[in-house]
């Protein structure tokens, strides 16, 4: 329902805008830029949606394989100990168990590609448990939430886009982001505990959070030690190398167990068809009334009016100028992406602006996008408190990201 009010409100103030622009300057344009979002987004969607097909049917080929092989249940029952914290309600040697573990360790990684399906994949092993089909378990919604969080220990794409920009030190805004990343996480798994009713404080979960910490802090190390450019070439090198390790792990256990691996890879990729095809109209719709929603220029509205209230209370607005990615990152991944990209053209890479901009971009990750993708795959039409929270969480974020900009950059 709350999906449902967000793609009607995002129409309206699309249209109210529009009618205010064509009275105060008469400009009929306005109209014909609004239909020209609806239909460049409309392809947008079909374009991604045939996007992951792609990637859809490789990893979920793969993950057959992983399945028939027993892979997925030794994951499980690896991360069971701290999972079964988070997600009480999921019997501990389910293939959801695994399934998640991948999953997270894929965003930390920074690998999108893998994450995705992973997830998809998962959230259909979460609805096998869903006694109410049309309705969110709460396994279903933290695990939705940890998604929309966005975890990332690696922001390969932010530095390498910052690289292509001319930032003296593409790696500058590793630790700020890592610091606002972690702090989006941690909340939106606290609401959720809290929500759920899930105590936090137990032995694995304290063990885990120590062993993030460390290595967090190692990576810091390593960053301090390194050149920007060989930081990031090692950090890229080192996810494409986990990627192309855990394939072959795939392949050469489907060979150890005597399986066929290629049948069991096509099985798995029929699957990841059928799945592609079926989120096409839940990701068309959000994607039209997210372009109808900027094409009308109230996101830009919103934001100069912040700007003017700040300067002429005489507070610094610096932030201000980043404030367009912080509104966009939770509606667009790709149009938060522009924006980074526009603030580093428009006033440097290496500005105060720029810096915020690339921290905030890897700060989260694009909820509703998620939320679409995710409940669309499976036919969950009531989205309970996942977009309150995982909002929450994208505030903390971007909170996070400008204080501690401020501190590193000011």
């Amino acid at each position: 329902m709350v999906l449902n009010y967000i793609f009607v409100g995002f129409f309206v103030i699309a249209f109210v805008m529009a009618l205010g622009h064509l009275f105060l300057t008469g400009d009929f344009l306005i109209f014909e830029r609004i239909m020209k979002a609806c239909f460049d987004q409309s392809k947008n969607g079909f374009e991604i949606s045939l996007y992951l097909t792609g990637v859809l049917c490789l990893w979920l080929g793969l993950l057959k394989i992983a399945e028939r092989t027993g892979i997925i249940q030794t994951l499980a029952s690896w991360a069971s100990p701290l999972l079964s914290i988070l997600f009480p309600s999921v019997p501990k040697n389910h293939p959801a168990m695994g399934n998640i573990f991948m999953n997270i360790s894929a965003n930390m990684l920074g690998l999108d590609n893998a994450a995705t399906p992973l997830g998809l994949k998962t959230m259909e092993s979460l609805q096998s448990l869903n006694p109410r089909k049309e309705e969110p378990t709460d396994a279903m919604l933290m695990f939705l939430g940890l998604n929309a969080s966005g975890l990332t220990i690696i922001p390969s794409s932010v530095i390498a886009f910052r690289m292509q920009a001319g930032a003296v030190n593409p790696a500058d805004v590793f630790l700020p982001i890592l610091m606002a990343t972690t702090a989006s996480t941690l909340v939106v798994m606290l609401l959720m505990a809290i929500k759920q009713r899930i105590n936090l404080w137990r032995r694995p979960m304290i063990m885990f959070l120590l062993v993030v910490l460390s290595l967090f802090a190692s990576i810091v190390w390593l960053g301090a030690q390194l050149p920007p450019e060989e930081f990031s070439r090692i950090s890229t090198g080192i996810s494409s190398m986990v990627l192309v390790g855990i394939i072959l792990a795939f392949v050469f256990g489907g060979v150890r167990r005597r399986i066929n691996v290629y049948e069991s890879f096509i099985e798995g990729a029929k699957e990841g068809f059928s799945t592609a095809v079926g989120i096409i109209p839940y990701l068309i719709a959000m994607l039209v009334g997210i372009g109808v929603f900027r094409a009308s220029g109230a996101m830009d509205l919103f934001a100069e009016g912040l700007l003017s209230l700040f300067e002429s209370l005489g507070w610094d607005s610096r932030w201000v100028e980043a404030l367009p990615t912080m509104l966009m990152k939770p509606l667009s991944g790709s149009g938060a992406r522009g924006l980074m990209v526009d603030a580093m053209q428009t006033h440097g890479a290496d500005s105060f602006v720029g810096r915020l901009a690339c921290t905030v971009q890897g700060a989260s990750d694009t909820t509703f996008y998620i939320i679409a993708l995710y409940f669309g795959a499976i036919g969950i039409r009531r989205t309970a408190y996942a977009v309150p929270y995982s909002l929450l969480a994208d505030l903390a974020g971007a909170v996070t990201a400008t204080l501690v900009t401020y501190l590193f950059f000011a």
